[in-house]
This record gives structure tokens, C-alpha cells and sequence, in this order.
């Protein structure tokens, strides 16, 4: 048996070795790590007490995000927002739940952007920088204890180098914002980027009536020495910022609005929307 396999096995190697290598890239445009496709519960695997990094820059980790997922993955050179030689070009998008967002990666293409999942269907798409489709995966987040959001607002922008900051002042007169995450009726930031393009998140179970107002604020920009406030090294003359309103996520009801924003110069904070609830 051993002899009659071993002229098999041989030409295999000889067939493999004449045939050309192909590009790694070539074959796997996006490597999409988490979430995972199907049936999750988010009970049986959260692991919000570990420490976690958003790519490519600064840590994320912050004591009112103890729900939120990473979408973690590696993007192939050709899709990365910066050529071989640092020049930049379009970002591919990140889509959630139907959200866009630009992409941004690390050197190497590493990413990962948290998001705060309700529960319900949720899907998560990277498009390249032209519009096609290069990974999807759809889950069912199956934990009824994960908070379903009846008010989001989800704010990501163009400028990878840009801190922006989402303010949102509640009908009682709280004030949620990245120094003051959460708030004692229920609401608060989900999820705080600190860098990279957003998304912020502010969401809300059980939400008063009245009226929220949403802001979004310039605040400043990171480089290779941490945070400054110097105009000079703008990437950017206008930042593009898209806030979306979700009402009711995940249920027959739901619906959404959008805004977009322009922000041109440190400092600027711009009065988005006042929502009545």
C-alpha cells in the first residue's frame, strides 16, 4: 500500500512546485477574525474585561464599554488606505447593521473597531474603496440580556488622524460625552473611539420624553507624539462627519435618520440635531 502511494504523493510535490505562487493578498482581500458568522451568544463569550486596542492607533479599553464587540480582521495591501509608500487613497467602508463607516488600518492592515451589538439579527460587510462587496457575514445575537437599544446615535468621520467627540444632552439635563460616559437614567456611550474614524456610540434602553439634542465636537488630533491641537498638520481641510439616528433597533419598528457634518478647524462644535422622543 505504502509503495503504491508514494509515485502519487511525488507528482503532487512536482505539480505544486511548478505551479506560480500566487499573492497571499490575491487570495484573501479581507481576513474578517470577529464577530463570528451564525448563532452567537454574547453571554457565553464576553470577554469585556480583557484588555483590547483599536488599530492602528491608541487603547480603547474604558470602563463604559464593558458591552461592546471588536470587528477585528486584516485588510490585503491593495485595500489599506495608505499605498506601499504611506500615500494616502479612498478607504475601503465598514458597514454595521447597515452604518457606514470609513476603514483604517495599522501598517501591516490590522483593524479593529468596536461596536456595541443589541440583540437580533446584525451584520457586518467590508467594501472596497470602489463599492464591491469583499466580505459579509450576518449573526444572531441570541442573548435577550444584551441591552436593545430603543435610541442610538452613531457617530464615525473621514480623518483617521481626528479625535471627534459625540455630546448628547438628555431631556433631564444630563450630559453623556467621553468624560462623563454614563448617565443615571439608563443612557450613556456605548462606545467611545478614541481615535481612527469612530464610531462613537450613545444608546438608550428606556429613554424619556422629550428632547435629546446631539453635538459633535473637533477636539483635536493624534500623531506620532500623542495628542495636539496644531492645524498645520491637518490631513484634511473639512472632516466629513455622518451621525445616524436609530430608533427602535432591531424591531419592526425601527427606523433611522442621517446626518452629515462638516467640521473645519479644532475646537469646532456643531449643534447636529434636537431629537424629540
Amino acid at each position: 500500500m505504502i509503495a503504491a502511494r508514494t509515485p502519487v504523493r511525488c507528482c503532487l510535490a512536482v505539480l505544486c512546485a511548478l505551479l506560480p505562487a500566487l499573492p497571499a493578498a490575491a487570495l484573501q482581500p479581507v481576513t474578517l477574525e470577529a464577530p463570528a458568522g451564525g448563532w452567537n451568544h454574547g453571554g457565553f463569550t464576553d470577554r469585556s474585561g480583557d484588555s483590547a486596542v483599536a488599530y492602528p492607533y491608541s487603547p480603547i479599553d474604558r470602563g463604559a464599554q464593558a458591552g461592546r464587540t471588536l470587528i477585528r480582521g486584516r485588510l490585503a495591501a491593495e485595500h489599506r488606505a495608505r499605498d506601499a509608500a504611506g500615500r494616502p487613497r479612498t478607504p475601503p467602508t465598514l458597514v454595521v447593521n447597515g452604518n457606514p463607516m470609513p476603514l483604517y488600518s495599522s501598517d501591516d492592515g490590522r483593524f479593529a473597531r468596536p461596536y456595541a451589538f443589541g440583540p437580533g439579527s446584525n451584520s457586518v460587510e467590508i467594501r472596497s474603496a470602489d463599492g464591491r462587496s469583499l466580505q459579509r457575514l450576518q449573526f444572531y445575537e441570541a442573548n435577550p440580556a444584551r441591552p436593545r437599544a430603543q435610541l442610538r446615535a452613531i457617530l464615525a468621520w473621514d480623518d483617521d488622524q481626528a479625535e471627534v467627540d459625540l455630546h448628547v444632552l438628555t431631556p433631564d439635563g444630563q450630559h453623556a460625552f467621553w468624560a462623563h460616559p454614563v448617565l443615571t437614567n439608563g443612557g450613556g456611550m456605548d462606545v467611545d473611539s478614541v481615535d481612527g474614524a469612530g464610531p462613537e456610540m450613545f444608546s438608550i434602553t428606556t429613554p424619556l420624553r422629550g428632547p435629546y439634542q446631539l453635538y459633535v465636537n473637533y477636539w483635536g488630533n493624534f500623531g506620532s507624539a500623542g495628542y495636539h491641537f496644531d492645524e498645520r498638520t491637518r490631513q484634511k481641510k473639512i472632516i466629513t462627519c455622518r451621525i445616524t439616528l436609530v430608533f427602535h433597533e432591531n424591531t419592526p419598528q425601527e427606523r433611522r435618520e442621517s446626518f452629515v457634518v462638516p467640521l473645519r478647524k479644532i475646537g469646532d462644535l456643531t449643534h447636529v440635531k434636537a431629537v424629540v422622543f
